[in-house]
């Protein structure tokens, strides 16, 4: 899995491309770190439109960037969700804790 960060005004937006699993933990957390670092920030937008799987240990490295953020002060939404990913979200109930979009 591949992260890039694109900060636009008061919005950073983490896309994501590729399989979404445990061995991406060390990219995603570089990049959500530099999004959440960014001072002018104040809503965190997780781009899944390129990714095809995820499997749990990325649900729980979602569970712990929304931790972050709010400590932040940053809002957080999934965005752009194929229906693979979708599905992997409904069954965690995912719909509860974040906004999808």
């Amino acid at each position: 899995m591949t992260a890039i960060v694109e900060i636009s005004g008061q919005t950073g937006r983490l896309v994501l491309s590729g399989q979404f699993d445990f061995s991406a933990h060390r990219d995603f957390r570089q990049a959500s770190d530099e999004v959440l670092a960014a001072d002018a920030v104040r809503e965190v937008l997780v781009d899944f439109q390129q990714v095809d799987y995820l499997d749990s240990s990325a649900l729980g490295m979602l569970l712990l960037l929304k931790e972050k953020a709010a400590s932040a002060g940053k809002t957080l939404a999934l965005v752009n969700c194929r229906d693979t990913v979708r599905q992997v979200l409904e069954i965690a109930c995912f719909g509860k804790i974040f906004t999808i979009r």
